[in-house]
């Protein structure tokens, strides 16, 4: 098997012919012939989820992009209007003198916010790359927008290295921005431009300014709950019994009469009244400041049959979803890559498995038990009683349903675990049917 090409490296020295040898790569990769080089992992592993969507890579296929009142409505409700002054200080005025623009789209892969050098700004329009542009991969394929928010980290994709031709004249390095406070993907913020202006620093730069851009989120939350701290002392001091304030994302501000939890898994509609919740079971949600007061019922209740769907149809964007015959109501949340690979094991293993047996899964080396345990005491804070352990397995009152990918190479794509990688390979007839 041929290397991959180092790109940053050729592309530092000859532009051109760094650009002329990736097309070579591509034209191969698209016809089944040998390349002279293998493209880079990450540019294979997206070419591969082009040619299964279906994606035509002569095809400059362009949805329509959203209406200015849409893009407006979208601005004033995405977190990263907190963090463009972030983004700009850090991007822009290098980017402007590098013939670049900046590039900012939300978790749906919608350009929100595009700045930066006039001239590039107008070859941008010619590329569809405009403001309300649908940019995710398996639209407009292999790019340095929609690329990013499927893998979940920084990617630079530079001339031919884009799946459609029509792109690959320009170079595109984006990374995703997430929410400090639960890892969901916000956006991504791109940096674009002609060919010739690639850099092999544009990707660390990228990088580093995204992650200012999460420091500044985290700081905003910390803040927000610090002002709720202070609503919630005097109040809580007059309370007996066991009751908590936390943010409207769930995040504990204060508590008294128990013990400190750093989150409780809200429904996506709280209202006022005696609820359910899965890690405090019945208590009474009142509002206070720009959050809630809950007290919890000092009366033991009943675990609450529950449906749980481990969603893992999407490569890397896993979700768990839970909807309870109580009134606490459906609720959907998106999964790390550990937390999906640690539930599908419970459901390959519905009997349970210890934190050895789950180390040995993972990692092959029974004895990382701390970090299993770590990582099982973080999904328990949201799935609560759903979820017992000694061993570790789902409640006998959780009706639990897994939806598989249709291609079962897309199956967990990180995980090394043994038993992901047996059902990448299980005929259709042996996989679990989607629920």
């Amino acid at each position: 098997m041929n290397p991959p090409m180092n790109v940053a490296r050729l592309a530092a020295v000859d532009a051109v012919r760094a650009a002329r040898v990736l097309s070579e790569v591509r034209e191969a990769a698209l016809t089944g012939r040998r390349a002279p080089l293998a493209p880079r992992p990450v540019i294979e592993q997206s070419w591969g989820r082009m040619l299964r969507s279906g994606v035509d890579p002569d095809r400059d296929f362009r949805s329509r992009p959203l209406p200015p009142d849409e893009v407006r409505r979208r601005r004033e409700e995405s977190p990263l209007r907190h963090v463009l002054p972030v983004l700009r200080e850090g991007l822009l005025s290098v980017a402007d003198e590098a013939q670049h623009i900046m590039v900012v789209a939300d978790a749906d892969g919608r350009v929100l916010w595009r700045e930066g050098s006039l001239p590039v700004l107008r070859k941008a329009d010619g590329l569809g790359f405009e403001l309300g542009a649908d940019w995710r991969e398996d639209v407009v394929g292999t790019n340095g927008v929609g690329t990013p928010a499927v893998v979940r980290r920084p990617v630079q994709v530079f001339a031919a290295e884009h799946f459609v031709r029509s792109h690959t004249s320009w170079t595109c390095t984006g990374a995703p921005i997430t929410d400090p406070r639960d890892g969901r993907l916000l956006g991504v913020v791109d940096v674009s431009g002609p060919l010739e202006t690639m850099h092999p620093a544009t990707l660390s730069w990228v990088d580093a300014v995204a992650k200012l851009a999460e420091a500044r989120l985290r700081e905003l939350h910390l803040g927000s709950l610090e002002r709720l701290r202070a609503v919630a002392a005097p109040v809580l001091a007059r309370l007996d019994g066991r009751a908590l304030v936390v943010d409207r994302d769930g995040w504990t501000a204060a508590v008294t009469g128990m013990p400190y939890p750093r989150r409780v898994t809200l429904p996506k509609s709280l209202v006022p009244g005696r609820r359910w919740l899965p890690s405090l079971g019945w208590c009474a949600a009142e509002p206070l400041g720009e959050g809630w007061l809950l007290r919890a019922d000092e009366e033991p209740g009943t675990a609450a049959a529950s449906r749980v769907v481990l969603d893992l149809s999407r490569p890397e964007r896993a979700t768990v979803s839970v909807s309870a015959s109580t009134p606490a109501g459906a609720w959907t949340r998106e999964l790390s890559p550990r937390h999906a690979e640690l539930l599908f094991l419970l459901t390959e293993h519905p009997d349970g498995r210890g934190a050895a047996e789950l180390a040995g899964d993972l990692f092959g080396d029974p004895s990382r038990t701390v970090t299993v345990r770590a990582e099982m005491s973080r999904i328990r804070r949201y799935l609560g009683g759903l979820l017992q352990h000694r061993p570790y397995r789902f409640s006998d009152a959780a009706d639990v349903a897994v939806v598989l990918p249709e291609n079962p190479r897309d199956l967990l794509p990180r995980s090394t675990a043994a038993v992901v990688a047996r059902r990448r390979t299980a005929p259709p007839t042996e996989r679990p049917a989607p629920a």
